[in-house]
């Protein structure tokens, strides 16, 4: 099961396939090789297990977020 928890692009190391990431305050580098659309800073990706897999727009990042957060609340 993927958890795709997204992430907005604070960063970029365009020569690595590297980009730093934020969700929930919190900072991870992910590899952005899977992700076919340019990443730029802002973007939203989902990442899992350390791999961007995709991009997504402003307000499917946002419901997502909103969901983890339910989840969490709820543990």
């Amino acid at each position: 099961m993927c958890l795709g928890i997204p992430g907005k692009v604070v960063s970029i190391s365009p020569g690595e396939n590297q980009a730093v990431i934020e969700s929930f305050g919190i900072q991870n580098k992910v590899n952005i090789f899977l992700v076919e659309e340019e990443v730029k800073i802002g973007d939203y990706l989902v990442v899992h297990a350390g791999y961007a897999i995709g991009k997504v727009n402003l307000q499917e990042a946002q419901e997502r977020l909103k969901l983890w957060e339910e989840i969490l609340v709820a543990e």
